[in-house]
């Protein structure tokens, strides 16, 4: 089942791990041993959690790279369907 609007990974890892924990941006940039503004942007959703990333926070955060991979196809897929009406793509005629 699809989930509704699901939240950017920047979220996740903000709502979880940052403000629970009263983790600094640059904090957590050095542990993930990442420039401060490369997380930034993942936190608030300017950028997309990358696989190199995903590794990064699995051994960081913890949690699977397919976890951290898997809230941004999440998404990333429901922010497409949002206007997939206006792809102009049309279904083939397959015998």
């Amino acid at each position: 089942m699809e989930m509704y609007n699901p939240p950017h990974p920047g979220e996740v890892i903000k709502g979880l791990w940052l403000e629970p924990e009263k983790i600094s941006i640059t904090e957590a940039a050095k542990a993930l041993a990442v420039s401060r503004k490369t997380l930034s942007k993942i936190i608030n959703g300017k950028a997309s959690v990358t696989p190199e990333m995903a590794v990064r926070l699995s051994i960081a955060l913890g949690g699977s790279a397919e976890s951290w991979i898997g809230y941004q196809v999440s998404y990333d897929l429901w922010q497409v369907k949002q206007y997939k009406n206006e792809l102009g793509v049309h279904a083939l005629k397959v015998a």
